[in-house]
């Protein structure tokens, strides 16, 4: 393994944001896993582990401790279950799985980053789910190496267990079915169509900013639908899409420093050049004060911010 000192984030992010890590390493394999928190421990610096960097925004002056790169990328399939590790990419596993005919991650082909953040974020886009088709997952806790049902997961929208925990994604078990390898890469190109007719692609984003909003009450339903006309496929699922929230705040094109609210879709923040970390924090209040304040809409970001 290389340790890598005072290595630039912004090198590993898709938002092409972040200052240096005091440390950097990647690991491939559980003992190396083991290594790099080890090392850690003996320096006494905190650490933080991540997949592909899509959902991250690092600190302007960077991380003081061990950033770990999950590098573990082996895809095994034995019937239809499939054994994917916390480095593989969302997008590969869902083209690995439809050309053996197995369906049920086809929507994973526009999902930016690894399977290990999938599943501890419970990831999802196109109407699909981590958790839809998981059946167990592999986790690093303590030092040991532990199997952990989807039960005991505790999978919400965008949410598990694990985001609450010092528990770390080695693989996930999924269990698909058979399905046509044909109409599948359909379906991928289909999805991937959607996605550049839908998303920015021409600049650095962390993805979706903020999570979808989630009414709670029929007292709150009816407050927003005095506001807000509604589309019914939200009202039927009492969950508001944040980019069409941002949308209806004409938000869209707001810009602070480079940091800039897409005019493709209203949930994306891109780096128009040299955004910076502070320029997305101030967007990102700026926003929610908004969303507060006009329609009394609390957002909560869903992408991870690192200090």
């Amino acid at each position: 393994m290389l340790f890598k000192e005072n290595e630039p984030m912004k090198k590993h992010t898709n938002f092409r944001i972040g200052g240096p890590a005091r440390w950097f390493v990647e690991v491939r394999t559980v003992d190396e896993l083991k290594e790099a928190l080890a090392f850690a421990k003996e320096k006494t610096l905190p650490v933080f582990v991540f997949g592909g960097g899509s959902n991250t925004l690092v600190n302007d002056k960077g991380f003081e401790g061990v950033v770990v790169k999950m590098a573990m990328r082996a895809v095994q399939i034995d019937g239809n279950r499939v054994r994917a590790e916390a480095g593989v990419l969302s997008s590969a596993l869902a083209r690995a799985t439809a050309k053996a005919g197995l369906a049920g991650m086809t929507w994973a082909i526009s999902l930016p980053g690894t399977i290990g953040g999938a599943v501890r974020g419970n990831a999802g886009c196109f109407g699909g789910e981590t958790k839809d088709f998981l059946v167990e997952a592999e986790l690093f806790r303590d030092g040991q190496v532990v199997i952990v049902s989807k039960s005991d997961l505790q999978f919400g929208y965008r949410e598990s267990m694990i985001k609450h925990s010092t528990d770390i994604v080695l693989s996930a078990m999924f269990e698909l079915e058979a399905g046509d390898p044909v109409e599948l890469a359909k379906e991928l190109d289909q999805k991937l169509a959607s996605r550049k007719s839908s998303q920015p692609l021409d600049a650095g984003s962390a993805g979706c900013l903020f999570k979808n909003y989630e009414i709670h009450s029929d007292e709150e339903l009816q407050r927003l639908t005095q506001k807000l006309d509604i589309p019914s496929e939200m009202l039927a699922t009492r969950r508001l899409s944040a980019g069409w929230l941002i949308d209806q705040l004409d938000l869209k094109g707001k810009q602070i420093g480079d940091a800039k609210i897409s005019q493709v879709h209203g949930n994306f923040v891109v780096n128009s050049g040299a955004a910076t970390a502070d320029d997305v924090m101030q967007l990102v209040a700026f926003v929610k004060t908004r969303a507060r304040n006009e329609l009394g809409v609390q957002l909560q970001e869903e992408v991870q911010f690192v200090t």
